[in-house]
């Protein structure tokens, strides 16, 4: 109980500090489990996803999706996506996850695809 209301607690307080700063760009929003990683570009103004990639996509399903590689390959899709979308800037959406590892693999690769946040 303990350890979910502290995620709980950082995921708002990361929620709160992206509404006071990027409320007009787009949110790229991150969800990590212990199987899956997911990322999702969110229209908050539209309440509309526009482009989505996940480690359940049909590229990426064969291999291991529990690593760090695997979370690139996310980052690299979403990114490709969001271009596709004609997305190009956004605000990057932690939620209560700690910017470490699968998080920031995640994040990193999104940059190198040509997403600024």
């Amino acid at each position: 109980m303990a350890s979910k209301s502290l995620f709980e607690r950082r995921r708002l307080r990361n929620r709160t500090q992206l509404r006071k700063r990027g409320a007009a760009r787009p949110r790229l929003s991150v969800h990590r489990t212990n199987q899956h990683m997911y990322a999702q570009i969110i229209d908050d103004v539209k309440g509309a996803t526009l482009a989505s990639a996940s480690t359940l996509d049909e590229g990426l399903r064969g291999s291991a999706t529990s690593n760090i590689e695997a979370a690139a390959k996310v980052g690299t899709l979403i990114a490709e996506r969001a271009k596709a979308a004609g997305v190009d800037t956004v605000v990057f959406d932690r939620g209560g996850f700690l910017y470490h590892g699968r998080v920031k693999a995640l994040a990193d690769a999104a940059r190198d695809g040509g997403l600024n946040f």
